[in-house]
Formats: structure tokens, C-alpha cells, sequence
């Protein structure tokens, strides 16, 4: 397989990603970014433990997507996710139903 090849076929799955997160996102209440991922979630609890030098954010997501174009399955009922980096949590807006 060339470098072309593969450049290629990065880009396909990298396409099909966005198609998918466009779909599932009105299933999902939050978006949350953090350095190695990117989530969809309907519940997020972030914990912050202030007993360790760096600080460890501890964020933990239940009903969620997985941004992450090798992952073979992307919904996830629950993940833990602990960090010493910044954290970004958005809440979407209110779905009309």
C-alpha cells in the first residue's frame, strides 16, 4: 500500500467520522473535549482532586460516542477519563421534539 494509498483511506474513514458524529449528535445532551479525545455524553460528572500536584481531573461520561476513527465500536455506555489537562465541557442547546 503506498503513502497515497493510505493517505487516502485516512481520509474516507476521517469522512464517514464526521458523517456518523452529524447523525448521532442529537442523540447526545454534551460535547466533551479533553487532550487525546473528543465525546458525545448524556451525563458528565467532572471531579477535580485537589490532593495531587499537578491537579487530577477526574471526568467520568455515561451514555457516550467516541470520537476516534479506529475505534470498531464508537457508543460506549461509560467512561472514565482521568487527566492533569484542561477539560472542556459544553452543554448542547434543547432539542425541539
Amino acid at each position: 500500500m503506498s503513502e497515497e494509498d493510505l493517505e487516502r483511506y485516512e481520509a474516507d474513514i476521517e469522512l464517514a467520522l464526521v458523517q456518523e458524529y452529524r447523525t448521532v449528535l442529537p442523540l447526545f445532551n454534551y460535547v466533551v473535549e479533553t487532550e487525546r479525545r473528543f465525546y458525545l455524553a448524556n451525563e458528565v460528572k467532572v471531579s477535580v482532586g485537589s490532593s495531587s500536584a499537578p491537579t487530577c481531573i477526574e471526568v467520568e461520561l455515561t451514555d457516550a460516542w467516541v470520537w476516534d476513527m479506529y475505534r470498531p465500536a464508537r457508543f460506549v455506555p461509560s467512561v472514565k477519563v482521568l487527566t492533569f489537562r484542561d477539560v472542556n465541557v459544553e452543554r448542547l442547546p434543547e432539542r425541539d421534539t
